[in-house]
């Protein structure tokens, strides 16, 4: 395609879109649900379908070269693809938002005034590598009442439109509108120019993805954006740690998966027990091949260990690399996160409750845990069925955005023949 065909593609995408989310926002429960179990039985049954397209998004990413961490996200295994038809069955088991009303009270003058759950309208969402993410925003937009428009990568474009197959069974199979969920099929790049601009069409753009492309967005679009930039996560190891619990939860949340955005990138450790939590954690790491980088307490007692500059707190690796900080206590971990987080994720791992209680209240990020792995902060995981992203903002939407991110709220009013005075 050429410029102006995309041009004119995108503006029939989105004139189609904005079409089928007055459906979808009037749709019955039941016809969600049951779009939902069709598209994850559909899945389920096309697995093979589904792995021989990915097996040629990941040939040709290692053909141009691509890196290691994103070919780990675009690869698809019978595992993750049980979680992608996992995940919509989930959501259809979730409880219905739209058309909730809550705080619903009387006022003064006799009349009712509430608010009512509504849909956000058309989603557009822009995302890199991870196939399974066409699975989750068709099933979590469709559960909130509006119609989405998918623009994954080029790296994987087979994997995308496989799966987007399945979705359009579903929706068809439920007498629902097949426009409701619409894969972009261009890979040309003009295409996100577009879509980020078409504010006639598209309420909100959610992009998932690199640095790059999320700066990219939120600079250029037209749109409100829900996003994170990166996920620049902690995990600090407090004096009053379980040590059995700290390895294995520090362990977890570095080498359980290396590319996402919700594993771990610094590792900070009180100076009380410096000693005797890092030898053994470090040889866990330095076994997994994992490279370390530390300030000067820390090499003191680890000599494998390189040294950290300032640009290490910084950084997202992404890859097999930690940063390790001792710290003289809670006062200098939350500073530190303060200083150097992406308002993602942190966790610390301590038994005394005050501190924990301190570390909840004070680090100012979208998830906050005690004693548990930052590999947690996961719309799955977190009873959402999915997510359509995670967002470090404080306004509409913070953490994984689920159904309720999804969604706005309305007043409404309940008079019978009242008028002002």
């Amino acid at each position: 395609m050429d410029i102006i065909d995309i041009k004119t593609y995108m503006q029939s995408i989105g004139r189609e879109a904005r079409s089928a989310s007055r459906l979808v926002a009037r749709a019955e429960t039941a016809s969600k649900n049951q779009a939902l179990a069709i598209m994850a039985m559909a899945i389920q049954r096309d697995e093979q379908e589904l792995l021989v397209a990915n097996a040629k998004d990941v040939e040709n990413a290692k053909t141009r070269g691509l890196d290691t961490a994103l070919i780990d996200r675009l690869t698809l295994t019978s595992k993750g693809i049980a979680g992608m038809a996992e995940g919509l069955l989930q959501i259809a088991a979730l409880a219905d938002p739209i058309g909730e009303i809550s705080d619903l009270s009387f006022r003064p003058a006799g009349i009712q005034v509430g608010k009512m759950r509504v849909p956000l309208g058309v989603v557009g969402i822009i995302y890199e590598a991870r196939p399974n993410v066409t699975a989750d925003a068709a099933g979590l937009c469709l559960k909130a009442g509006n119609a989405a428009i998918l623009r994954g990568g080029s790296e994987a474009i087979h994997s995308n439109q496989a799966i987007a197959a399945c979705v359009k069974e579903g929706l068809k199979a439920a007498g629902l509108p097949e426009t409701a969920i619409q894969v972009i099929e261009t890979t040309d790049r003009a295409a996100v120019g577009e879509l980020i601009t078409m504010k006639e069409f598209v309420d909100v753009i959610v992009p998932r993805g690199g640095k790059g492309l999320i700066e990219r967005i939120s600079d250029e679009a037209r749109i409100p954006v829900i996003k994170h930039l990166h996920g620049i996560c902690h995990v600090y190891i407090d004096e009053g740690a379980d040590l059995d619990k700290a390895i294995r939860i520090a362990d977890n949340a570095k080498t359980q998966r290396y590319g996402t955005c919700n594993t771990m990138e610094t590792l900070l450790v009180h100076e009380a027990i410096a000693r005797e939590v890092l030898p053994p954690l470090c040889k866990i790491y330095l076994d997994k091949g994992v490279e370390l980088r530390g300030d000067a307490p820390s090499r003191a007692i680890i000599a494998q260990m390189n040294e950290a500059v300032e640009e290490d707190w910084h950084t997202e690796y992404l890859a097999p690399i930690l940063s390790v900080r001792v710290v003289s206590g809670l006062d200098q971990a939350i500073e530190h996160i303060a200083v150097y987080g992406s308002q993602h994720t942190d966790s610390i791992i301590t038994e005394d409750y005050s501190r924990a209680r301190r570390f909840l209240r004070e680090v100012d990020s979208s998830s906050v845990m005690v004693n548990a792995s930052t590999r947690f902060a996961d719309g799955f995981e977190y009873g959402l069925g999915a997510e359509i992203g995670i967002s470090t903002d404080k306004i509409h939407a913070r953490g994984p955005v689920g159904l309720e991110g999804l969604t706005s709220q309305k007043f409404i009013v309940l008079g019978d023949g009242h008028i002002r005075q």
